[in-house]
């Protein structure tokens, strides 16, 4: 595990999340936090869903390839709660406990906009599938990186995309209402972010947000 864990009996760690279409910078924009939290001392676990662990990557893989073109929602569900799971006993759990902050590159909420919106099994579905992987751990902030569609497809193009990159118009359209309706649903947790304005406007809209939480691993920010 990488990071920097509390030796000093301090409290639980933060768990950060980034969510996002295709194409909304949230690499870029955990990147930048992770430079800013490091030079404040405090080295964060950096964590990516699907994935983020020997057994998630494992399953990434099948999940992106272009060759599991004729896999149903319900395998891409279970594959992406299997994941999920894993991180989550494996490192998000330990990390917490440690005092660590963790920055994950999507979480439970990317299930509920690609599979429940997108794939059309709904939101009820995936909550209930989520229970289980999740065993009671939410964000503490969870970025909300709002890119329309159109442009998110255009920036893709500029990259080799995979499985989901390559889905339809209507398909990154759903995923987009879905985070859409988190934005608007009045949960806490949720930050939204202009996916369209430069990087350096997404960073400093983040830091922003990150000094209104009151928490201790985040003073030096």
């Amino acid at each position: 595990m990488t990071g920097t864990a509390r030796t000093d009996g301090g409290s639980r760690g933060l768990l950060i999340t980034f969510e996002g279409p295709e194409g909304s910078g949230k690499t870029t924009l955990i990147k930048g936090i992770a430079r800013r939290l490091a030079e404040g001392g405090e080295e964060p676990l950096l964590l990516r869903e699907p994935g983020g662990t020997a057994i998630g990557e494992r399953i990434r893989n099948i999940l992106l390839d272009t060759a599991s073109e004729e896999m149903c929602a319900e395998t891409e569900l279970l594959l992406m709660v299997a994941s999920r799971a894993q991180l989550i006993r494996q490192k998000i759990e330990p990390g917490l406990a440690a005092g660590m902050i963790i920055l994950c590159d999507r979480f439970a909420d990317a299930s509920v906009a690609y599979q429940g919106f997108g794939r059309g099994l709904g939101d009820k579905t995936v909550h209930t599938h989520n229970r289980l992987a999740l065993g009671g751990v939410v964000p503490d902030l969870t970025f909300l990186c709002l890119l329309p569609p159109e442009e998110g497809q255009s920036r893709l193009r500029e990259r080799t995309t995979d499985r989901l990159d390559r889905e339809t118009e209507e398909f990154h359209r759903r995923v987009y209402e879905g985070y859409q309706a988190m934005a608007v649903s009045g949960e806490f947790r949720f930050k939204v972010i202009d996916a369209t304005a430069s990087p350096e406007a997404m960073l400093d809209s983040a830091l922003a947000q990150l000094k209104r939480l009151d928490h201790g691993l985040l003073k030096y920010l």
